[in-house]
């Protein structure tokens, strides 16, 4: 049988969700601050978030911290 996570109380995820503010159309999106794959504005396409093996490479303004875990 597989191991599926369970959400165990007191213990949280590493890393944030941030607002970021496209350069080019300045639409807002949210995305996770260790962001795997490369993150695109959903409105125009530019490139929001590229990975860096941590903690991503913003390309926008960070507007927010959304969710700080």
């Amino acid at each position: 049988m597989a191991s599926r996570a369970a959400h165990i109380p007191g213990v949280t995820m590493a890393g944030n969700f941030i607002r970021v503010r496209c350069e080019d159309c300045e639409n807002e999106q949210v995305l996770f601050g260790k962001a795997a794959g490369t993150v695109d504005c959903a409105v125009c396409g530019s490139t929001l978030a590229t990975p860096n093996g941590g903690e991503a490479d913003l390309h926008g303004e960070v507007v927010d911290v959304v969710e700080a875990r």
